[in-house]
């Protein structure tokens, strides 16, 4: 199974991502975590990357999507993965999906799980605190959640309009939460 997971800061997609890992047994593939391994195995994306992080800039949609090509080139990938972390605008969903086209595995659902913004905020807000964090005020958590609203709307709609969006309330326990990821993601038993 392919599975993009989308989610504002604080909805869990890291944590069922995890929890996915294991009962899907296909490899969890954080963008963020990918950067981060190729800068420090210092390949040739990596390297490029560096560059650009140096510099301040914002890797480029083109390199990330120039490792992840890489990464879904990987035998553990055969099954599918999870992919967190992207797209996370609209050029990079419709990049996202002539890859996958090309190498011929084309997604199976978005995941958005979807939680209200005032318990996202409680919940940053209380990891902040808890990790002695003064930059995640509820003000700016406030403003980045609206940044990710304004920004992941289109690729939530892209889903949406291609049938492959699935929506998750991502209120409650983390079991409670995963089940109905889970039931979201299995077909539906056939009359007959």
């Amino acid at each position: 199974m392919r599975l993009v997971l989308l989610g504002a800061p604080g909805s869990g997609k890291g944590t069922q991502a995890a929890r996915l890992k294991e009962h899907l047994q296909v490899p969890h593939i954080s963008t963020g975590d990918l950067l981060r391994g190729e800068v420090a195995a210092g390949s040739k994306l990596g390297l490029e990357a560096k560059a650009v992080m140096d510099a301040g800039n914002l890797v480029s949609d083109e390199i990330l999507l120039g490792m992840l090509e890489d990464r879904f080139s990987r035998p553990d990938t055969a099954g599918g993965f999870i992919l967190d972390g992207y797209p996370r605008n609209l050029a990079q969903a419709d990049a996202l999906d002539v890859l996958l086209k090309k190498i011929g595995q084309p997604m199976d659902f978005a995941v958005q799980l979807e939680v209200p913004t005032e318990l996202l905020v409680q919940r940053i807000a209380g990891r902040a605190a808890e990790q002695g964090r003064v930059d995640d005020s509820p003000e700016a958590v406030r403003t980045r959640l609206k940044v990710y609203d304004d920004v992941t709307a289109p690729v939530i709609e892209y889903y949406r309009q291609h049938g492959r969006l699935t929506v998750v309330d991502g209120v409650g326990s983390l079991d409670v939460v995963f089940t109905r990821i889970i039931e979201a993601l299995e077909p539906a038993p056939t009359v007959g």
